[in-house]
């Protein structure tokens, strides 16, 4: 895995941890007593987006690990997940 792999691949694990961050915790603006006008009352009276980034990168840094070393380490491979046999070398022997 070179470094634009991995970068992607972070990015791919930050996003998918984040959005299940998102709704932790959320006060609603209807829960608050505060509906701002023009706003649904469902929407979160303070999303706290910098603290749940925090906590995000804080999870998704010990999952992107293993799963970079897992890809490393070449325990599993791309052969691995090719389940419709796409990937088999032809058979040059072949009488």
């Amino acid at each position: 895995m070179g470094p634009t792999s991995a970068i992607v691949l972070f990015a791919v694990v930050w996003a998918m941890v984040f959005f299940i961050v998102l709704p932790l915790r959320v006060k609603t603006q209807s829960e608050a007593g505060e509906v701002v006008p023009g706003t649904h009352s469902s929407a979160p009276a303070d999303p706290q987006i910098k603290r749940k980034a925090i906590i995000t990168t804080l999870w998704a840094v010990p999952i992107w690990a293993v799963i970079a070393g897992t890809i490393l380490s070449g325990a599993i491979s791309v052969r691995d997940m090719d389940w419709f046999n796409r990937m088999a070398t032809p058979d040059l022997n072949a009488d």
